[in-house]
């Protein structure tokens, strides 16, 4: 056996150090344990009915430091607002069923439930403004609903959602929780399904934590993006496990900053991946994405934007991921709309990739803008299946990949 020479092994232990140092720099910065869910103020027991005003009145008289306990059965909410400091606990069996009346979450505009050339016309079913240590917890359900047919028409929010597609127009469907503004978010064990639009948006929100989350809605329903903590800083996502019509995780960066986010442990199914972009124009910043499994999905790991909303993306570290059926294992597009017109230029550098496993052939892209603006891409041990194809334009990557990885699954 040769051994490496001491000049060999200095340059080994310099690139762990640099990527030790890079790791702990692109993470949450908080120091992150297992939430523990607070004591009750109030346990309630659903009878399947509409249960809006009662749920609400229980949490406006939770005392701080406490949850409001779906103990059993089955509610059925219009919008809710939960105050700070204060939690809901939906335990074990228990589902809360987003209400299907479009007009309970108009915002005024009349266009709730309706296929449209305006967007954003309804509220939330849960939402958390300008609040502190609040959250939801619990191993029980939020269904959305997305498949029922709405209240007085012969349409789901789903079936809204593909006619807004084939007008090219937009669907005035709820997102299922959406945190704004806030500090200290939890989301502890809870169980989203069938997500009318979003199932979780964390905007401008610095300290939040979804934490053993499961998002399960049908790989047919068309914007019903994952998690996106736009604009946020120091976010865990850690032990999910995500199946959706969209981006699995979206990090937008479309009103801050989106900076320190740590993805750990998770597993994605059918969607459009572990997603920055594409509205990027305020920069995101001080990632690490690791021990990912991927499967059956459209992409895997990806970066999108054009120049109508783009900016920086840098310190980005995806480590321990395996992928198998991929269509798109690695994504870099800087063209994501070619009509795009504008003077927001992407510009992706600082990405590594460490243990990258693509155990089925697929497609790798790294479009950069332009030579002055290229990506820059390191690879180490990246092993992809052979039959795939490698395309790259405006590029510097440093490091190789290696054909050879196979297998049935991760």
């Amino acid at each position: 056996m040769k051994h490496p020479g001491s000049c060999q092994m200095l340059g080994y232990f310099a690139v762990l150090l640099v990527a030790s140092l890079q790791y702990a720099a692109s993470r949450d910065l908080r120091q992150v344990s297992e939430p523990k869910i607070p004591a009750s103020c109030e346990s309630l027991r659903g009878n399947g009915g509409d249960e809006t005003s009662v749920l609400q009145k229980a949490l406006n008289s939770c005392a701080k430091g406490r949850v409001v306990h779906l103990a059993s059965g089955t509610f059925v909410s219009g919008p809710l607002t939960i105050p700070s400091g204060v939690g809901l606990w939906i335990d074990s069996g228990v589902v809360l069923k987003a209400s299907t009346n479009a007009k309970l979450y108009d915002k005024g505009k009349n266009i709730c439930g309706t296929v449209s050339t305006s967007y954003n016309g309804c509220n939330p079913l849960i939402h958390m403004l300008n609040v502190e240590g609040s959250g939801i917890y619990g191993k029980g359900t939020i269904d959305g609903q997305g498949g029922v047919k709405l209240v007085g028409k012969t349409q789901s929010w789903w079936d809204l959602a593909h006619v807004a597609q084939v007008k090219n127009e937009y669907q005035n469907n709820p997102t299922l929780i959406l945190i704004e503004k806030s500090k200290e978010i939890i989301l502890y064990s809870i169980s989203v399904i069938n997500a009318p639009n979003y199932h979780v948006i964390a905007s401008l929100t610095n300290g939040f934590t979804a934490w053993g989350v499961t998002l399960n809605t049908p790989p047919s329903a068309r914007n019903t993006d994952g998690i996106d903590p736009s604009g946020s800083q120091n976010v865990t996502i850690t032990d999910c496990s995500i199946t959706t019509g969209d981006d699995n995780v979206a990090i937008k960066a479309s009103n801050g900053p989106s900076r320190h986010i740590s993805v750990t442990n998770c597993h994605f199914g059918p969607g459009h991946g572990m997603s920055i972009g594409s509205d990027i124009n305020y920069g995101v910043s001080d990632l690490t994405v690791t021990n990912l499994i991927q499967h059956d999905s459209l992409n895997g790991l990806q970066i999108k934007s054009d120049r109508s909303r783009g900016g920086l993306v840098t310190n980005v570290v995806y480590s321990d991921v395996c992928m198998h059926n991929v269509t798109n294992p690695i994504v870099l597009n800087t063209e994501y709309s070619k009509t795009a017109t504008g003077n927001f230029i992407p510009e992706y550098k600082g990405i590594t990739f460490n243990n990258i496993d693509v155990l089925t052939a697929g497609k790798f892209t790294f479009d950069g803008f332009s030579d002055e603006k290229p990506i820059q891409a390191t690879l180490h041990n990246v092993l992809i299946a052979k039959g795939s194809t490698w395309v790259t334009k405006h590029s510097k990557i440093s490091g190789k990949y290696v054909e050879g990885a196979s297998g049935s699954k991760c």
